[in-house]
Parts: C-alpha cells; structure tokens; sequence
C-alpha cells in the first residue's frame, strides 16, 4: 500500500502558521495585563500570519481561529459568534447580493458602457474616473463602506466585464488594477471629509474629552483637502506601475461601448426596478441619520426588494459564495481585533509608547512623527477604522499634546491619519472583503501594494501636509 506523499510547501506553511502562534504565546505578558492576553495575540498572529501564507482558503482559517478560543477559553461562545450578527459584516454579505443583481439583470454591464463611451480611453482614464466620483459623493454620503462596497464595487465589476476581464487568467486584462484603484481611492475619500466615514465622527467626541477641543467640518476639510487630493490624484498612477494592467491603452474601447449600449435597447423592466431601488439606496445612506436608518439595514431593504421583485432569486443569493465566504472571515477578524482591544493591550502599548517619548526628550515634532507612525501601521492589527480609532485615537492625540504638539492640530491630523492605513490588507475596513472577495487580486498582491501606497500616502502627507498647515494656521 502506497502512502499518500506530503506537500512539503503545505507542511512549510502550516509550520509557519505554528511557530509564529506559539512563539508569541511564549512570550511573557506585560505587567499590568492577563496572561490570556498573549494567548489572544497568537491566535490573532497565527490567523493574520494564515491569512498571508494560505494553507487553505481564509474562511476555513478564520473558523479554525474561533475554534481554538472557544475550546481554550480565550473568548466566550457568545462572543466569537457574535461577530457574525455585527453590522458591519453584513454590510459586506448586501454589497456582494447587489453587485449579483446588477450583473444579473444587465444594468451594472449598461453603465460600465456608458462610463466607457464617456472617457474610456486609457486604463488610467477609467482609474481617474473612478476617484472623480468617490470625490463627489463622498462628503455627502457617511457611510464609507456603503459607498465602497455598494455603490462603486458594483460600477468597478461590470466595467472589468465589460473589458472582458473577469477573475482568474483574464483578471490581469484590467480587473485586477481597477478593482485595486476602486477600494484604495474609497480608503482615501473617507479621510478628506468629516462626513465620508462614519467613524470620522467618533474622532468629535474623543478629541472633546481628552482635549477640549472641537472638531469641525470645515477645519477638517481645510486639513485634509490639499494633501488628500494628491493623494487620491496618485492614486491610478500608482497602481498603473504596481498591477500594471494588459490593456493599457483602449483604442477602440469607446466605438466597442457605443455599439454594445445600441445593441441593448432601451432599459428593461428589471433595469428600471434596480436603477428605483439603488437611487433609494443613495438617498437612505445620505440622509441614513436624518431618516434614523443605518447603513446595513438601508442595503439589507434593498437585498429584500430585490428578492420580492425577482431581481434576485435565493439560489442567487446562496450561490454567491464570495458572500460566505467574506462572512466568515470578516465576522473571525472582527471579533478578535475587537478582544485585543477590550484586552488592554492596546492601551498598554500606547502607555508604553508615551513614556519611551517622554523619557527621550525628542523635540515634540520628531515624536509626532513617531506617534503618526505607529498609530498608521499599528492598523494591521485592527478590522475597522472605526475599531482603531476607539483603541487608540484618544491616547495617542493625548500622548501627542503631552509632547508639546498643538491639541487642534494633533486631533484633526491623527484623525486624518485614521484613514491613510486604509489600503494595507484586505479586512482593513468594510469595503476591503467586497473588493477582495471579487477574486481579481491575490492577497500578496494586495499587501504589498497596500504597504507602498500607504507609505506613499504618509510621506505625502508628512511633507506635503506640514507645509499646506502652516499656510492656514493650523500648525
């Protein structure tokens, strides 16, 4: 009887995997902090370290993760499952069923046409459209990962098949620089405004409590505007040279786009029904506060239209197995960067931080480097903006004015800075599964560009944004 050959590389990653969970579970716990805490740290390293090197899919992983809390006891049942009810999550599950009835009944293949016809000339023409209307929409519509993942995600999927690109050997036509520059130019929109995000308001009473000081949204705006619009202006070009796409140049793209939109005839019946229910969907999230509607329950109303009408069937729905898929990940993820926070580790290394600067003595704008630095990065660790913001944005802008910086500055660009680590992995914030889960961009891909666009945007905003600062007095 032949015994069954081992994957040597399967058994390299799994032992990856391993060694980086024990050795972080080895490691002594800080004075101050449980000895579960380190425990909570490896089964987080191992997931992330699982996530990156793919032993099997991320879903089976993330599942794997809660397993090993529950039996150890690392994180109450009912709070490893509760990350499946959150409302984040199934923001994420709507915006993949919406973007199915848009593909279903033509409507996102009709305005990918129309988006071409209109300025599709070039790969980066098709880019810089893409951050025009995150520009646009974004300071009146709050809710980032609805406009991420359910108003730009659908437009960006029907463009790639339009260009016939589509995940797998066809996903490097287009699709997988478009999808990259959709996501990356939402993370960037969301810190221009204080409206973009919803989690940018939570930064208003933060910097109140721990500082007296008021945020606003013109001394956002007035922060943000001249270095984010660099940013989001390098955007396509970036990523053009990072995933440079096979169809750099479409010549024939517009004549293509004319004669298929002519070929489709006016819209159908269920083209008309989807464009009513996602100009609804528009509506509710702009205005989701003054109708007292969240996000997820407005693109929830809108799976449920879809399935009353026949939009949508529930074999569509189950079939979309991105969905799922992102529902367990994300829902993993959530949970775990959520008991890290509520463990004190966070706070402890914020501590930790705010001594080391003191003792040093630096002048206070070599430690708000310092500061601006960690709290970027630090956002590996976190699966949510508004996550990271809770954990460390009211002791960092306090260890920030303890250090001599100015407090309305150090709350209005830390805020900012809230959003600059969007790009780095793929559960950084809400829209980030939606993109990913499309399928285009491999995940080593998708961290290693999202590590050099968001050091491209911290070197932008610490060179740029000191100098535009100072022209308005904020600095």
């Amino acid at each position: 009887m032949r015994l069954p050959v081992l994957n040597t590389a399967l058994c390299a990653k799994w032992t990856a995997v391993f060694a980086v969970g024990a050795a972080v579970a080895c490691l002594p716990s800080p004075h101050g902090l449980q000895p579960q805490t380190m425990t909570l740290l490896a089964v987080f390293a191992a997931a992330v370290v699982g996530f990156i090197l793919q032993p099997m899919p991320m879903g089976p992983i993330a599942f794997l993760s809660l397993t090993v809390c529950a039996l150890f006891g690392i994180i109450p049942t009912k709070v490893l499952l509760s990350g499946f009810g959150a409302s984040a999550t199934w923001m994420v599950v709507c915006a993949f069923f919406i973007s199915r009835a848009f593909i279903k009944t033509g409507l996102g293949r009709r305005i990918a046409f129309v988006i071409i016809r209109a300025i599709g000339k070039n790969a980066v023409s098709l880019g810089y459209s893409i951050c025009l209307a995150e520009l646009i929409v974004s300071p009146a519509m709050p809710a980032g990962a609805a406009r991420g993942g359910g108003l730009f995600y659908p437009i960006v999927r029907s463009i790639c098949s339009a260009l016939d690109s589509e995940p797998g050997p066809t996903g490097d036509r287009i699709g997988r620089y478009l999808m990259q520059v959709g996501f990356t130019a939402n993370g960037v929109t969301c810190g221009l405004f204080l409206t973009s995000m919803a989690a940018n308001t939570l930064c208003i009473g933060l910097a109140a409590g721990a500082l007296g000081v008021e945020l606003t949204w013109t001394r956002w705006a007035a922060a943000s505007i001249v270095p984010g619009l660099i940013c989001l202006a390098s955007v396509p070009v970036v990523l053009f040279y990072l995933s440079r796409p096979v169809l750099t140049a479409l010549p024939n793209a517009q004549k293509h786009a004319d004669e298929e939109l002519k070929r489709m005839g006016p819209l159908t019946h269920a083209e008309t029904m989807l464009l009513g229910v996602f100009g609804m969907c528009l509506l509710l999230w702009a205005a989701g506060s003054f109708f007292g509607i969240g996000s997820t329950a407005v693109a929830m109303l809108a799976v449920a239209i879809l399935l009353v009408t026949g939009a949508l069937s529930w074999e569509d729905i189950l079939s979309e197995k991105g969905a799922w898929d992102a529902l367990f990940w994300v829902s993993a993820l959530t949970v775990l960067s959520a008991a890290l926070a509520d463990s004190g580790l966070i706070r402890w290394a914020a501590d930790l931080v705010a001594q080391t600067l003191t003792a040093s003595h630096f002048d206070w704008t070599v430690s708000f480097i310092i500061l601006s630095l960690i709290y970027i990065y630090g956002h590996y660790f976190f699966a949510s903006v508004m996550a990271h913001i809770s954990a460390m944005y009211a002791a960092f802008i306090a260890v920030a004015v303890a250090c001599g910086a100015p407090p309305l500055f150090a709350a209005v660009v830390l805020g900012i800075f809230s959003s600059v680590s969007s790009p780095l992995t793929h559960y950084s914030n809400a829209s980030a599964p939606v993109f990913f889960g499309a399928g285009y961009v491999p995940q080593t891909e998708w961290w290693r560009n999202g590590l050099i666009t968001t050091t491209i945007f911290t070197v932008i905003w610490m060179t740029v944004g000191p100098l535009w600062w100072r022209v308005i007095g904020l600095l």
